[in-house]
C-alpha cells in the first residue's frame, strides 16, 4: 500500500528567478535538517539541463520508530530536468537508505503561473510506502505527516532565499515615494518661479538705474 499527498504553492517571483534560487536554496534559516549537498552529475542534452545531487538530511524518528531504525541521517537522491525554452523545472527525489522501513518519493514541478503573470506555480506530489509487516500503515502515516509539516519550512526557506537574491520594494515604500515625488516637483516649480521673479526684478532694477542716470546726465 502507498500513501499519496499533494500540495501547490505560489511564489511571487517570475519563473527564471525561482529557478535560480532553486540552485541556492541551501543553506537557509529554515533548513537546519539539511547537512550536506553534492552535485554528482550535470549535463546539457537537447536544451535540457539534467542534474543529480546527493543531499544528506537528519532523520528524526519518533520513539516507537527507534526500534526499527537508529540511524540519525539519511541520503536523498535529487534528479532534476530544467528546460528554459519550455520554462519548466521538474525534480524527482527519493531516499537512498532505509528504504525497507520507509520509501519517500517526491515529484516537484515549477512552471509560470497560468493565471498570475510574474508568479511561479509549484506542484508537489509525494508517495510514501513501507515494507515493515504489521507497522506499515503507521509508518506511512508518520511519513505523510512529516512531509506535510516539512513543507512549511521548505516554502519559508525558499522565500527567504528569493528575498535575498531578488529583493523587492515593499508596497508601503512605493506609496510613500509618491507624495515625496509630488512634493519635489512642487519645490522645483517654486524654485523656477522664484528664479524668474529674481531675474525680472534685476531687469527692472537695471532699467530704472539706466533711466535715472539718463535724467541726471541731462
Amino acid at each position: 500500500m502507498v500513501r499519496y499527498c499533494e500540495q501547490t504553492t505560489t511564489f511571487q517571483h517570475p519563473w527564471d528567478q525561482v529557478v535560480q534560487a532553486f540552485w541556492h536554496r541551501y543553506p537557509n534559516p529554515h533548513s537546519s535538517h539539511v547537512l550536506t549537498e553534492d552535485t554528482v552529475q550535470r549535463q546539457m542534452t537537447g536544451g535540457c539541463l539534467r542534474s543529480k545531487r546527493i543531499v544528506t538530511k537528519t532523520n528524526r524518528m519518533p520513539k516507537w520508530g527507534e526500534r526499527f531504525l537508529s540511524a540519525r541521517t539519511v541520503a536523498v537522491l535529487e534528479e532534476s530536468a530544467c528546460e528554459p525554452a519550455r520554462r519548466s523545472l521538474v525534480t524527482l527525489t527519493r531516499n537512498l537508505g532505509h528504504t525497507h522501513l520507509m520509501q519517500v518519493s517526491e515529484r516537484v514541478e515549477y512552471v509560470p503561473h497560468p493565471d498570475e503573470p510574474g508568479h511561479t506555480l509549484v506542484r508537489r506530489q509525494a508517495w510514501v510506502s513501507s515494507a515493515v509487516f504489521g507497522f506499515g500503515y503507521a509508518i506511512q502515516a508518520f511519513g505523510v505527516d512529516r512531509f506535510k509539516k516539512n513543507l512549511n519550512s521548505t516554502v519559508l526557506g525558499f522565500n527567504h532565499v528569493l528575498s535575498k537574491m531578488f529583493p523587492r520594494r515593499r508596497l508601503e515604500d512605493v506609496a510613500l515615494d509618491q507624495p515625496l515625488s509630488a512634493m519635489d516637483s512642487r519645490k522645483e516649480r517654486l524654485r523656477e518661479t522664484a528664479k524668474k521673479a529674481k531675474e525680472l526684478a534685476k531687469s527692472r532694477a537695471g532699467s530704472l538705474v539706466a533711466a535715472c542716470s539718463e535724467k541726471e546726465s541731462r
